[in-house]
């Protein structure tokens, strides 16, 4: 089965639909520009899944809308006096260039010292800020997913850090591999814990039902407060490729 994406037009709104070896239609809509796309079984007609757009037609536009108020950073240049978020907090980037090996220092709550070899580039400095990231969220990470794997009574198999373009998580029930944006690291720790809560309930209920979210409710039950914290963070500059 071809799971290549092609594109309808539903009310004047551009839909990329995708078929699925799945039981039920998925209909997401994805930053920075409000992407609608469609994941649904090869079974579902073209005039179901059109059906089931126009069902959506009122989300889909206050989700469009939400991403369109969003601020964004524009794309980072690595500079000295350039703005970076660290776990919720915005910082002021200094730029030290010298001996020893690269690495970055929190100063106070101001600054940001990327520690590189002189004439380092844009993309080698960004390079070395982005590992500290990473290992800074794995930290966080670990000591959360420990907990809650506890509380929720379930056992990822394996988890990991990586680069996201759609989402904040993602949970696999067959291989109970669960991954975590690495943008994570630049959001508060609360909003770090929500997901990672959001992602192991999935391994209790595979769907965004009634079921999911009596999940949450029972215990995280502020979590809509932090998703509605999460999704009015500014978004850190991506060149968004689907």
């Amino acid at each position: 089965m071809s799971t290549e994406p092609r594109r309808m037009q539903v009310a004047g709104i551009a839909v990329d639909v995708v078929r699925k070896k799945i039981k039920n239609l998925h209909l997401g809509v994805y930053p920075p520009d409000g992407r609608v796309r469609v994941a649904a079984p090869a079974a579902v007609s073209d005039e179901a899944v059109r059906l089931a757009v126009v069902d959506k037609l009122a989300w889909i536009k206050r989700q469009r809308s939400k991403f369109a108020e969003q601020p964004r950073q524009s794309r980072r240049e690595m500079i000295n006096g350039e703005s970076h978020y660290f776990l919720g907090r915005r910082y002021r980037l200094r730029i030290r260039e010298g001996e020893g090996l690269p690495h970055v220092a929190v100063r106070g709550t101001a600054s940001l010292d990327l520690f590189v070899p002189r004439g380092a580039s844009a993309e080698q400095r960004e390079k070395v800020l982005a590992r500290w990231h990473r290992a800074q969220l794995k930290a966080l990470l670990s000591p959360l997913l420990r907990k809650w794997q506890g509380e929720l009574g379930v056992q990822v198999s394996a988890w990991g850090i990586r680069k996201m373009k759609t989402k904040w998580g993602s949970c696999s029930n067959e291989s109970r591999r669960v991954w975590f944006n690495l943008e994570l690291a630049k959001k508060a720790p609360q909003c770090v814990e929500y997901i990672v809560v959001h992602e192991l309930v999935h391994l209790l209920e595979r769907h965004h039902d009634d079921r999911f979210t009596s999940y949450m409710d029972l215990h995280m039950p502020n979590w809509r407060l932090l998703r509605a914290h999460l999704n009015r963070a500014p978004l850190g500059h991506a060149d968004w490729l689907y």
